[in-house]
């Protein structure tokens, strides 16, 4: 008993020896170190700064050290605002320097960190008004969200396990492993209403119950990482920037159903988060936090990073549980369902990246703190990958119940026109939930988030993935787009789903370039809904959706592709139709010369024409025309 006391008693020590060191107070400089700001040459400025403080004879501590210093460096997960990377935030002014460069460190240095003078050209500057910005909570980014779970992100060195431990870290699993009963931990789960965040929304603790209901002496935890929807990178940001909070989450998790052993599932296009990862459990063993007798009890809980081969159908839990027994990852038949038989035919709870990190939170606020986040129906927050034709690109945070127009207007910034100028919130439409998810349009502006609002309209909350779209965009084929994704990402087993994929790709494909007639878009709409209630698993369940989402708010698109062989948008090039402008031609012939198969015709002060009938829309003639004669649409 006096081990387990003293090792309890250990966070303490850490923290307050983490607060009391030079890493663990101001002044600081934290280096956005997630994948894209490091992309971006983040560790460059990172080295460039301690250079640049020793020049001057300023000492700089870094987070595995304590020494006394003038400056602490730290290298952060992702900040969110990967479209300014690299950022550069300094403490305690809460000052952002956004796009910094190497060459921007030594005015940095000399101006800011020792003459406290702000640098103008490298603070964030409103696209409304072109106003410079210089606290980071004032940034209308971050004013407007609701940074949960993502708040440690970006704020704590990510190689540091005393600073995640001055945080609060690790203290809600000695609670976990140390006072509270495995129906007590999945209790105070179901009444924080939290639910999967990997896009079933199934409710956590009533999963956690149920494995924990099974008598078994081998159970599993593992954590799903397989972040494969286009666009979206909310899980990977975590894993990235604060590892030690998937750690935590799992082994409250272990406690709530009896495991002693977990696997974090990450696929290998992430090899930042598998090394952020796999140093973490280090540090975190070291500690006595995993492996065995955990807080220096007689349980043990230890974890294993398992790298995929990054096929998207692995997302599925029965198809990601092949995958770390050796097997093809490929879907089974439920039930029976993991939590009875999982890995190894043992119970497993699956939860994603985001679900776990969660977990601490809510245990540390309390469910009911955690419930009064969101609605009645999803509890808490949500993150987001916003992207597409929006200012302000990035992972947010907001509570479920936020509207779109809170979204896209206030965080987002507004929408952007091709050319860079803002039309508001003149949007076509926004995909949420990636290939799994559907079409929100202008009427859904103001539609609060949550499962159960994203059902009524035919779409899902998913992974996160937000994808907003300008009026410049085709529907058909953003339809394409994640058809072509989902079909690719087929394992094959089921035929609805390996053929009705393909066909309904061919389809699109047809209505795209010309060919299609009113038969198609009836075909198409029906197979679409085979492919639904037929395939095995949830990637061909869902993979109809964002084509009957289009198909059901631009119906008059499609109709415009097939009846009237025009693409609205002017995008697809089967559709368009090549045309001289008689005003601004100057009968040169060059346009004539190069067209290879002789479509363009005319004579000396006449101007020239194209015959549609014979044009092959090559696009030689727009590229040679001196005059800016010669159009599409």
């Amino acid at each position: 008993m006096p081990e387990t006391l003293e090792l309890a008693l250990s966070l303490e020590d850490r923290k307050e020896s983490f607060i009391n060191s030079t890493a663990g107070r101001k002044p600081r400089i934290i280096i956005c170190a997630g994948t894209g700001c490091m992309a971006n040459g983040s560790m460059k400025i990172y080295h460039r700064i301690k250079l640049e403080l020793e020049k001057r004879d300023l000492s700089v501590a870094v987070a595995l050290q304590k020494e006394e210093a003038d400056y602490s460096l730290a290298e952060s997960g992702c900040q969110g605002f990967c479209q300014m990377g690299p950022l550069v935030t300094l403490q305690p002014q809460g000052v952002m320097y956004v796009k910094v460069k190497e060459e921007d460190v030594p005015e940095i240095v000399e101006k800011t960190l020792i003459q406290g003078i702000l640098i103008e050209r490298l603070l964030y500057r409103r696209p409304d008004n072109d106003e410079p910005v210089s606290e980071v909570k004032k940034i209308p980014f971050y004013e407007r969200q609701q940074r949960l779970m993502l708040g440690l992100c970006g704020n704590i060195d990510v190689k540091s396990l005393d600073e995640y431990i001055a945080n609060g870290g690790y203290f809600m699993a000695r609670k976990a492993v140390l006072e509270l009963s495995s129906e007590q931990i999945c209790n105070e789960l179901l009444a924080s209403g939290l639910r999967g965040r990997g896009g079933g929304g199934f409710p956590t603790g009533r999963k956690w119950d149920l494995a924990r209901g099974f008598e078994n002496d081998v159970k599993y935890v593992i954590c799903n990482g397989d972040e494969g929807d286009p666009g979206a990178f909310m899980d990977r940001c975590v894993m990235e920037g604060n590892p030690h909070a998937v750690l935590e989450g799992m082994t409250i998790a272990a406690q709530a159903i009896g495991a002693a052993f977990g696997y974090i599932y990450v696929r290998m296009e992430y090899p930042l988060a598998v090394k952020r990862l796999r140093e973490a459990i280090i540090q975190a063993r070291e500690a006595g936090l995993l492996g065995k007798n955990i807080y220096g009890t007689s349980k043990a809980f230890d974890i294993s990073v398992k790298e995929g081969a990054g096929a998207f159908v692995c997302g599925e839990e029965t198809a990601l549980i092949a995958s770390i027994e050796g097997k093809r990852g490929m879907p089974t038949l439920k039930p029976p369902f993991p939590a009875e038989s999982g890995l190894f035919g043992k119970p497993t709870v699956i939860n994603n990246v985001e679900t776990l990190a969660t977990v601490p939170l809510i245990l540390r606020m309390g469910a009911s703190e955690y419930k009064k986040l969101g609605t009645d129906t999803a509890s808490g927050t949500k993150t987001f990958a916003l992207t597409g034709h929006v200012a302000n690109t990035g992972l947010i945070e907001v509570p479920f119940g936020t509207t779109l127009r809170e979204i896209v207007a206030d965080i987002g910034g507004g929408v952007m026109n091709d050319d860079g100028t803002l039309c508001g919130v003149d949007f076509k439409a926004v995909q949420i939930g990636g290939p799994s998810g559907g079409c929100l349009t202008l009427e859904h502006l103001d539609l609060p988030l949550d499962y159960a609002n994203l059902q009524k309209v035919g779409a899902m909350v998913g992974s996160g993935g937000l994808v907003v779209m300008n009026k410049n965009t085709c529907m058909v084929q953003i339809a394409r787009f994640f058809m072509q994704f989902t079909q690719n990402e087929s394992c094959g087993k089921c035929v609805v789903c390996r053929e009705g994929t393909k066909q309904m790709l061919a389809l699109l494909d047809d209505i795209i370039e010309g060919r299609a007639t009113p038969e198609t878009l009836t075909l198409l709409k029906e197979l679409a809904h085979v492919v639904q209630v037929g395939s095995l698993c949830g990637l061909g369940k869902t993979a109809p959706n964002p084509v009957l989402s289009t198909m059901k708010y631009f119906w008059d698109e499609y109709q415009a592709h097939v009846i009237d062989k025009r693409c609205p948008a002017g995008v697809c090039e089967a559709l368009l139709s090549y045309r001289i402008i008689p005003e601004k031609c100057k009968s040169c012939s060059l346009c004539a010369r190069k067209c290879p198969v002789g479509a363009i015709s005319g004579s000396k002060g006449v101007a020239y024409k194209i015959d549609p009938e014979k044009c092959i829309k090559c696009g030689a003639c727009i590229s040679s025309c001196r005059f800016s004669a010669i159009v599409k649409g």
